[in-house]
């Protein structure tokens, strides 16, 4: 590939450009447009360009909530041929969105037809059906004729579009917003708008409240399906301080009762985003695989009120453990993602607070008032000029009549006599003559004092700040009154800070049956049902071999530990089955290349286990310390390389038999080693070359048993190598494995 590319400079001519220059600028230009004029939204108005390109084409076409509805193609045309030139799929969909109830906790636009469901049905083509804009878009746009917002060229240069809307409504918090841009994306959910407006409330009285203060007023988000959030009061807090985050919400679920002492449970509401008709099938499909062993039947009775039916196996099932398994193992719970990733006011991406994006908005409305009203002004400036003219006019009614009567040019004329300006003696030029009677007179006297005082209020307005905010706090309480409450402002997703918590045995998820688990030389697991020889022949791929079997349950825990010292746990249900390969340990646990397996074994309660580094040094671990809830696992044993985890043994007996690579045994008391958690341990045996090769607890009672080819071989005169730890050891029996090891 050339260093040197030609380009064109924007006056036509060809230009010698490094490649990695000319890829640069392109891909930092596509990055820009992605980010600042498609995929974030303003924190002004929270809409992206496409959103608002819509309101304001059907703005264009008078499309009040009073009016008539007009078909979606026709709106679809003038959004893609005037503002956006993009696919009519793609406006298309955004415009369904905005009008979906179930999408948009405050619908923007008002949709006659099929506009699709909560199943994930797509709705009907745009032809067939027909929209207008809501009251909360009506809102939005409230006030645009006024120059309250600037505006700009479309893409050709024919129209004119507004950067902004003046957004009297919070939408960018009420409606939410998502969209993935280059290297940055965002996530917001909706909230009760009601609360929004008590929050900005609370900042327009107190300038200097915190997260803390405006969390009194908001509880969290307000989902268009409702449900029941499930996030505790620290963590909610967290993310609106730094706006990123989370929140957990749950389905909302009711006890229905039957005869003789039966019941169901009727889900009636479900997580935000969820298609119903998918989770359906999730939960069908692990009734199916029997990962759902405490639910019977389940059967979706909707209308367009969501009723899921649930049933028990047993009636003796608790609800709420029944339903805490479903939480755990559907999308009956899910998670909504908090990044308040938006453009502020100088169009420039970044993360904001919760205090932030209502400050921005407050501000945003400030200016919107502050433009609003030096409008207003300079129209009651040109009205009271030609009042003022027509004022005079019919004070000098009979010599206005004469100039215009014998004046070959009126206008210069009347300017002279009477000190008119350019604009009232036009207008006096252009009075009807029935606008010559005394009553209209009245009626202008009347006109013009109404303007005065509107003008005289107005102009204290802009002289006091503090009457600025006073007026923005009237206008946010008229929205708090208008969709802060009834049916469509009343809070849908309830706060379930006071939901019990409930104990779940794991075993509930999994019918118990026992398999036999197989791990293979190079690392491939799989587990087959039923509990098979270990003795017997098992296939593997070319070149590999079995180094594990075990026999277990479904509902068992196992424990691997690698040589990097970690203690990883493999749900035993989660192991794959069938008489294939397997898959590769390292894809189930965030083991590397690098790292091997030391020891695979079934959990038991209140067992320990002896671990130890090929460099000689070693503990007693309880099994309990060995359980790791990650896929990253729990450091155990502390290794420093070249050394590494050479034995994880269990701990039943009195005595400890370790052998070197040296091949020298020593046997010493199980005391002389402490129990930890976590660290390196005490030295369990001194080499002078090498390292350590195999250790075992044992009885001494019972003897020092090895296993040589297919026989057993157990010592029970042991004094010749019983010391103390960290001794050098002798030579082992006659007999002991030249592989040093007694397994």
């Amino acid at each position: 590939m050339p260093d040197d590319v030609k380009t064109l400079s924007p006056g036509g001519a060809e230009r010698e450009t490094r490649l990695a220059d000319a890829l640069s600028e392109r891909y930092l230009a596509y990055a820009l447009s992605t980010i600042t004029a498609r995929s974030l939204p303003d924190v002004r108005d929270g809409l992206k360009p496409v959103h608002r390109r819509l309101l304001w084409a059907m703005r264009q076409l008078r499309l009040d909530p009073e009016a008539g509805f007009k078909k979606c193609a026709r709106i679809v045309g003038d959004v893609m041929g005037k503002y956006h030139p993009h696919g009519d799929a793609a406006i298309y969909e955004a415009m369904v969105r905005l009008a979906q109830d179930f999408a948009a906790r405050y619908p923007l636009v008002e949709g006659q037809g099929n506009f699709g469901n909560i199943d994930g049905d797509n709705p009907a083509a745009m032809r067939y059906t027909e929209a207008r804009l809501t009251e909360v878009a009506q809102a939005l746009l409230e006030g645009i004729e006024e120059d309250a917002v600037d505006f700009r060229a479309t893409y050709d240069g024919e129209e004119r579009e507004p950067i902004v809307l003046p957004a009297a409504f919070p939408h960018l918090l009420a409606n939410g917003a998502a969209g993935i841009a280059v290297g940055m994306a965002t996530s917001i959910p909706p909230h009760n708008a009601g609360e929004l407006c008590a929050a900005a409330l609370e900042l327009v009285r107190n300038p200097n409240a915190g997260t803390d203060q405006l969390l009194r007023h908001i509880k969290g988000p307000d989902f268009p399906t409702g449900g029941i959030l499930v996030e505790s009061a620290e963590a909610m807090r967290e993310a609106y301080e730094t706006g990123r985050g989370g929140f957990r919400v749950r389905a909302k679920w009711e006890v229905e009762k039957g005869k003789a002492g039966s019941w169901v449970i009727i889900v009636t509401e479900i997580p935000y985003q969820v298609q119903k008709a998918r989770l359906i099938e999730q939960i069908a499909q692990l009734l199916d695989e029997k990962k759902l062993p405490l639910l019977a039947d389940l059967r979706d009775e909707s209308t367009e009120q969501v009723r899921i039916v649930l049933e028990p196996k047993s009636r003796n099932v608790e609800p709420a453990v029944l339903m805490e398994t479903l939480f755990r193992a559907t999308a009956l719970e899910s998670r909504f993602p908090l990044n308040m990733n938006v453009l502020d006011a100088n169009r420039t991406p970044r993360v904001m607070s919760l205090r932030e994006v209502l400050r921005a908005w407050l501000d945003h409305r400030h200016e919107v008032l502050q433009r609003r009203t030096n409008h207003r002004l300079g129209a009651i400036a040109r009205r009271l000029e030609i009042l003022d003219g027509y004022l005079i006019a019919y004070l000098n009614l009979d010599e206005v009549i004469r100039i215009i009567r014998e004046e070959d040019e009126p206008k210069p004329r009347l300017m002279e006599r009477f000190g008119l300006t350019d604009t009232q003696a036009e207008a006096i030029l252009n009075m009807r003559l029935r606008a010559l009677r005394r009553l209209e007179e009245m009626e202008i006297r009347k006109e013009h004092k109404k303007l005065s005082a509107e003008q005289k209020k107005l102009q204290a307005l802009m002289k006091s700040e503090a009457a600025r905010w006073a007026a923005i706090a009237e206008e946010i309480e008229s929205m708090q009154a208008r969709f802060g409450g009834g049916a469509l402002g009343t809070r849908r997703t309830a706060t379930g800070a006071a939901l019990p918590e409930v104990a779940v045995d794991e075993a509930a998820f999994v019918e118990r049956e026992p398999i036999t688990v197989i791990l293979s030389e190079k690392g491939w697991i799989r587990a087959q049902k039923g509990h098979v020889s270990l003795d017997g022949e098992l296939r593997f791929k070319e070149g590999d071999s079995l180094f594990i079997a075990l026999h277990a349950e479904t509902t068992d825990r196992l424990v691997l530990f690698a040589t990097n010292g970690k203690a990883f746990t493999l749900k035993a249900d989660s192991i794959p089955r069938g008489r294939g390969d397997g898959q590769p340990v390292r894809l189930m646990l965030d083991l590397t290349n690098e790292d091997a397996v030391v020891a695979l074994f079934v959990h038991r309660e209140g067992l320990r286990y002896l671990v130890a580094a090929s460099d000689g040094k070693g503990f007693l671990v309880k099994g309990e310390d060995l359980l790791a809830e990650k896929r990253t696992g729990k450091q155990v044993l502390n290794v420093d390389p070249p050394a590494e985890a050479a034995v994880c043994a269990p701990a039943e007996g009195d005595s400890i038999a370790v052998i070197g690579e040296n091949r020298k045994l020593l046997i010493f008391p199980i005391d002389q080693v402490p129990e930890m958690t976590r660290g390196r341990g005490v030295q369990l045996q001194s080499y002078r070359d090498g390292g350590l090769a195999d250790a075992k607890v044992f009885t001494r009672k019972e003897g020092l048993s090895w296993v040589l080819g297919e026989r057993t071989r157990t010592e029970t005169d042991l004094r010749a190598w019983v010391g103390n730890r960290a001794g050098a050891g002798k030579a082992p029996p006659n007999g002991f494995p030249r592989s040093n090891r007694f397994e």
